[in-house]
C-alpha cells in the first residue's frame, strides 16, 4: 500500500508536535512536510527533535518547500495563516484538513470557495465524542426548545486563542439551525450591569481560560 504523503503546518506547536508524533506511529501515513513561521527557532531542525527521532524531513517557512510531494496538509494554526496555506494548496492540488477556529464569516466564505478547487475537511472539533455530542445537541434542540433557556458555557486552558472555542461556536449553530434561525442573530456574548431580562429566543454563550 503506498503511504498518503501528510505535511503539517505549526510544526513546533502543541498541535502540531502532537500530529507529527501520531503520522510517524501511524500505518499508511508517511510525514513529508513540516511547516512553521519564519520567526519560529525550530525552522531548520528536524521535525521529530522533540520526540528524540531523526526523521529527515526539515521543519520549513516556504511552502513550495514544505508541501513538495504532499498529498495532504493538516492545517492547525490560525486563520489569517491557514487561507493563506489553502490558496497555495487549491493552486497545487494538496487537499487539507482544516482545525484551525475563529474564522469570521468572509474567512468562511474563503474556505468554501476553495474547496471548489481542492478537497477540503474543515471542523472546529475533530473528536468523535463531540461530533455525536452535536447530533445530540441537534435532536435535543427539536424536541425540547419552547420553554427552556439555552446558554454554552465553556472552558479552556490559558494557550487557547479565540473566545468564544470554535467548537462552543458550532454547538451554537447547530442548535440554532435546528430551531431555524440563524446563530449571528440570536447569540449573546457578554453580559454586564443591568441588562434587562433575558430575551428567550437568545443563546448565550460564556467563556472561562
Amino acid at each position: 500500500m503506498t503511504a498518503l504523503n501528510i505535511a503539517v503546518t505549526g510544526a513546533s506547536g502543541r498541535m502540531g508536535r502532537m500530529l507529527i508524533e501520531a503520522i510517524l506511529n501511524a500505518e499508511g501515513l508517511h510525514l513529508s512536510g513540516a511547516l512553521d513561521t519564519p520567526a519560529s527557532p525550530a525552522i531548520g531542525t528536524d521535525a521529530g527533535l522533540f520526540l528524540g527521532k531523526t526523521t529527515g524531513v526539515i521543519i520549513e517557512s516556504e511552502l513550495a518547500r514544505g508541501l513538495a510531494g504532499a498529498d495532504v496538509l493538516i492545517d492547525f494554526t490560525r486563520p489569517e495563516g491557514t487561507l493563506k496555506h489553502l490558496e497555495y494548496c487549491a493552486a497545487h492540488g494538496v487537499k487539507v484538513v482544516i482545525g484551525t477556529t475563529g474564522f469570521e464569516a468572509e474567512g468562511k466564505a474563503a474556505i468554501a470557495e476553495f474547496a471548489k478547487r481542492t478537497a477540503v475537511m474543515a471542523a472546529p472539533n475533530m473528536s468523535v465524542g463531540v461530533n455525536v455530542t452535536l447530533k445530540l445537541l441537534e435532536l435535543a434542540a427539536k424536541n425540547f426548545s419552547h420553554g427552556y433557556d439555552i446558554e454554552i458555557i465553556e472552558a479552556h486552558h490559558r494557550h487557547k486563542v479565540d473566545a468564544p472555542s470554535g467548537t462552543a461556536l458550532k454547538m451554537g449553530e447547530v442548535i440554532a439551525d435546528a430551531l431555524g434561525k440563524k446563530l449571528d442573530d440570536v447569540a449573546v456574548y457578554a453580559r454586564e450591569g443591568f441588562t434587562g431580562e433575558r430575551d428567550p429566543s437568545s443563546i448565550g454563550f460564556a467563556t472561562v481560560r
